[in-house]
């Protein structure tokens, strides 16, 4: 008899990957259907996210709204980050749950629904080598994961701590599974890992030499992939070489997300990030200078512990040289754990500003940008269509919106711009 199953996923594209595997894991081996009202639910999962601020207290409420209004029968269970992070302690704060998966245990989903108040959280076990069940649903874009783990031990990030060492997927199942999304629909590839730059650096069976930019160039001789992007890069791990298959290879995008998290040489440091803001520059300027064009997006955290008001105004100068495009800025939260957990935090009043001045300088910028926008023509693929028209997103990254026109939704257009609307830009096919 078939089941139903909700699942609402937090964060990253990581955790939404996760979600495909879980939803495709459950269809396959125990006969359920994905349902969006989780009161027909006879399964409910929430795939959490360990990263944000305050990841607990909104993972406690999430899971006593759920229960409210659960079939009595129901199952609730709860996975990702925060899972591996809290373990057996979810289940005795909130005994409505039924299982905790961790994040590096996503191939067991299908064994641990059956179990009574099991808790899977091995942070080294090896999903490497694992070859998911695949959803058939037929989608213009196809996430697929290059690695898992992180080796990186930024001082503020619990993700080493949930998704245990970095081990590299072996190419072939790679290629494999992207020529299958291609064969049902995929025109975009988007390669995922914690440090997709520091791919082939470790994998957990032999395997032939092999790094990000072969890697690249491999997944780009797939016929029908028309665009290929990849989150996130690391900037300690640009070299030349990766930075000029970036610039000529036709079919990845030209938009590249570069995580700065801070502009200040001092707090690179004590973030332990590895390299300095000269270095960082350094790669930008490299990659604009072989693609003028290119869209750059970052992220940035204000007030870590040990940010001074010099080390702030770096931050913001760096922000006003390079102009990125897209920037997820966010005040430093604490986790603990990591090594900066018992740093005296930054009064709020002070956080909360900086936050406010960085964020206006941004929109600042990208107003003016948006203005030097009118008149270029950008090759877009559409993603949405409404009765309203259509939008997609152009090869360096910028989301175009076409009013009035329904056009086919992975087809790409030649489109001009011909307004700018506090930043957001519209434009026409040619």
């Amino acid at each position: 008899m078939t089941k139903k199953l909700f699942i609402k996923t937090f964060g990253c594209a990581m955790n939404t990957r996760d979600s495909d595997h879980i939803i495709a894991e459950l269809k396959e081996k125990a006969n359920y259907n994905l349902t969006q009202d989780a009161k027909e639910a006879d399964l409910i999962i929430l795939n959490t996210c360990s990263v944000r601020e305050k990841p607990e207290k909104k993972l406690f409420s999430e899971i006593g709204s759920y229960a409210a209004i659960k079939k009595i029968d129901a199952k609730i269970g709860i996975c990702g980050c925060t899972a591996s992070a809290l373990g057996e302690e979810i289940i005795k704060k909130a005994p409505s749950v039924d299982f905790v998966l961790g994040a590096r245990n996503v191939s067991k989903i299908s064994s641990i629904i059956h179990k009574e108040k099991a808790v899977e959280i091995e942070i080294n076990h090896d999903e490497s080598n694992y070859e998911f069940c695949n959803n058939i649903e037929s989608n213009i874009r196809a996430l697929i994961n290059i690695s898992i783990g992180c080796d990186k031990k930024c001082s503020y990030c619990i993700v080493p701590f949930t998704r245990g060492k970095e081990i590299s997927i072996p190419t072939n199942l790679i290629l494999k599974e992207a020529k299958a999304r291609v064969e049902n629909g995929a025109k975009e590839i988007i390669l995922l890992g914690q440090n997709v730059n520091n791919y082939g650096t470790r994998f957990s069976i032999p395997h032939e030499k092999i790094n990000f930019t072969k890697l690249l160039q491999e997944v780009s001789k797939i016929d029908g992939i028309e665009r290929i992007k990849f989150v996130s890069p690391h900037p300690l791990h640009m070299d030349d070489e990766f930075i000029e298959e970036f610039a000529s290879n036709k079919k990845i995008s030209k938009y590249i997300h570069m995580p700065m998290q801070s502009g200040s040489n001092a707090v690179l440091k004590d973030m332990k990030r590895g390299y300095t803001r000269e270095w960082f520059l350094n790669r930008v300027n490299k990659i604009k200078s072989l693609c003028p064009d290119v869209g750059i997006g970052t992220d940035i955290i204000v007030a870590f512990p040990s940010e001074k008001e010099e080390d702030f105004y770096d931050t913001l100068d760096m922000v006003k040289n390079i102009e990125f495009d897209t920037m997820y800025s966010f005040i430093y939260s604490p986790r603990k754990g990591t090594l900066a957990f018992n740093m005296k935090e930054i009064d709020s009043s002070i956080a909360n500003m900086r936050l406010e001045i960085l964020q206006n300088l941004h929109k600042q910028i990208l107003n003016k940008k948006a203005k030097n926008e009118i008149n270029k023509t950008h090759r877009v693929m559409i993603e949405n269509v409404s009765d309203k028209g259509s939008e997609g997103r152009s090869d360096n990254g910028r989301l175009i919106k076409i009013d009035g026109t329904k056009l086919s939704i992975g087809n790409f257009y030649d489109v001009v711009i011909t307004k700018n609307e506090n930043g957001s830009l519209f434009g026409k096919t040619i």
